[in-house]
């Protein structure tokens, strides 16, 4: 079996990316298929649950405030509306309901209780809960465990390094603190990256480096192509080529063996050949419905056709046992 590692050297990981593509796809597909379960690819489901009037500076995000972009300013959702959405999302064949908040950080407020309150009406129906509500203490990550939820996002985006080109009005250390917060709450990390943002080659590299020498593997890897939107500053970026995509992907596997790396933003523009690389590649999981938040995304049935095409699964909720409390069973 592959050994998991969390000491890798940016030449190393380096080398692995750059190395001959279809020799690439080879070894993380082999690494991929060390997984009895590599044909089953969990299903998430992402919903915006207060959308837009962001105070943050992201280069990429069309719900910042400053922005002068498509998308309006919502107030939070209902728990009746969450609960609807979640239900309709497990009956596309979801395990996993994402909730997004266009918030800078949590703060401690009725909103704050509300989405507890979610996470536990969406918990209680089987789903794997998780939340992305940007910045949280140590204190806010453990009522949110407290309450059932099973994971966090929080995104590292692009490279310490590139960092302050795309976001201003916080700092990577911010991120790094967040996730480590979540970490001392026993909740299961998902943290990725957006290319196509103008990064290097570098930046790609040095990002997956920081994901890959965490003292613990995230147990969700992101990978985003940028979907640009009028209005942000990086409205004219140009798409990315889905090699660069199938390279994240492959080398992601290849130094995370166990991580469950999620095709993620970007698929509208990919065709089902294109996706099918990214699968042989190590991708093991999609976020399905409408929206990914307020970018496109494909409908539940085209993904459920290119499952079928394709000869993979749906993965069960809770595929390692859910989280309680501070004890948890080995999860991947």
């Amino acid at each position: 079996m592959t050994e998991i590692r969390n000491n890798w050297t940016k030449e190393e990981i380096s080398e692995i990316y750059g190395g001959p593509l279809l020799d690439l796809i080879y070894r993380a597909a082999t690494i991929h298929r060390e997984n009895k379960d590599y044909s089953e690819v969990q299903i998430s489901s992402l919903l915006s649950i207060k959308t837009g009037g962001c105070p943050e500076d992201c280069a990429y995000c069309p719900q910042a405030a400053r922005y002068q972009t498509e998308v309006e300013v919502e107030a939070l959702m209902s728990i009746d509306q969450v609960t609807s959405a979640a239900q309709k999302a497990k009956d596309g064949g979801a395990s996993r309901l994402c909730m997004g908040a266009a918030w800078r950080e949590v703060r401690d407020n009725r909103d704050f209780d509300k989405v507890i309150d979610m996470v536990k009406a969406v918990n209680s129906m089987d789903l794997e809960v998780c939340c992305t509500l940007g910045m949280l203490t140590e204190t806010q990550a453990q009522r949110l465990a407290d309450a059932g939820l099973y994971a966090y996002n929080h995104n590292l985006d692009t490279s310490e390094d590139d960092y302050k080109r795309i976001i201003t009005t916080r700092t990577f250390d911010d991120r790094l603190k967040t996730i480590e917060n979540v970490r001392k709450a026993k909740l299961t990390v998902c943290s990725g990256g957006i290319i196509g943002l103008g990064e290097s080659v570098e930046d790609r590299i040095s990002m997956l480096r920081t994901l890959a020498n965490m003292p613990k593997h995230p147990e969700s890897v992101p990978v985003n192509a940028l979907v640009p939107v009028q209005g942000t500053p990086l409205a004219d970026q140009p798409r990315v080529p889905i090699w660069d995509m199938v390279r994240m992907i492959a080398t992601a596997r290849i130094i995370m063996p166990k991580t469950v790396v999620r095709l993620s933003a970007g698929r509208t523009e990919m065709s089902l050949t294109d996706q099918a690389m990214c699968f042989m590649a190590g991708a093991n999981s999609i976020f399905a419905g409408d929206k990914l938040l307020t970018t496109p995304n494909p409908a539940f049935n085209e993904d459920m056709q290119m499952f079928e095409i394709l000869g993979l699964k749906p993965r069960e909720a809770f595929k390692n046992g859910r989280l309680v409390g501070k004890e948890k069973s080995s999860l991947v």
